[in-house]
């Protein structure tokens, strides 16, 4: 459930409703309007998408070009909480919560809520999370593709770097990263080098470290 009716689902189940309007976001939001609603993410409208801010419809004659898949998306712009867990008795968890995409189109589902994209778990392998540009990432379920690498042995770090090189192949200057754990407790991660990008930072939290420590990886 999205949108309009996810608020209105929320509400009929008791939650409270609530303005998370800020002044800031106003003030984003209004630079945004002012400057022709650049950028956003549609694409094959009228009128063109690049010089205003719609409403858009389908063009009666639709001409699609071929494009190379460039990420509007950075560190700078766009962040996802990506965690996993591994329990006292081994049960594993993974959850992400994000911020979504900027100026995104209305009603938009990225990859945090579907299953093996933003993350997925299973008791018996390990877990798995990403981050980044959900559109692209999403159609590859990197999480749940880890998780299976895991479960035919594959080192976690492997097991990261293989599901990136997999979406490489396809979308070469996507902005994302993956991170595994699995049940013996072993951890990696990975991250598509792009301009901007060359490495990942995450933090570890374990019984044998005295304290949450944060790793660094450098992008492939």
């Amino acid at each position: 459930v999205v949108a309009f009716q996810a608020s209105l689902f929320a509400v009929r189940m008791g939650f409270p409703y609530e303005d998370l309007t800020t002044q800031k976001s106003l003030s984003v939001y209004s630079q945004w309007l002012n400057q022709s609603c650049q950028p956003n993410y549609w694409k094959n409208v009228v009128p063109d998408s690049s010089k205003s801010c719609g409403p858009y419809k389908r063009p009666e004659k639709v001409t699609y070009k071929e494009e190379q898949t460039i990420s509007q998306r950075s560190v700078h712009n766009h962040d996802t909480i990506g965690m996993v867990v591994i329990g006292g008795n081994g049960t594993v968890a993974s959850g992400t919560s994000t911020n979504g995409a900027v100026h995104k189109i209305p009603g938009r589902v990225g990859d945090s809520p579907i299953a093996g994209a933003g993350s997925y778990a299973d008791s018996t392998a390990g877990g798995a999370a990403a981050t980044g540009d959900g559109d692209i990432m999403m159609r590859f379920l990197p999480s749940y593709q880890a998780v299976e690498y895991m479960r035919m042995g594959t080192d976690p770090t492997v097991a990261c770097q293989k599901v990136i090189s997999r979406i490489q192949k396809y979308a070469p200057k996507f902005f994302g990263a993956v991170i595994c754990a699995n049940t013996a407790g072993s951890y990696g991660a990975a991250c598509n080098k792009i301009p901007g990008f060359t490495q990942f930072h995450f933090m570890v939290s374990s019984p044998l470290l005295s304290q949450p420590t944060e790793q660094v990886v450098d992008c492939i």
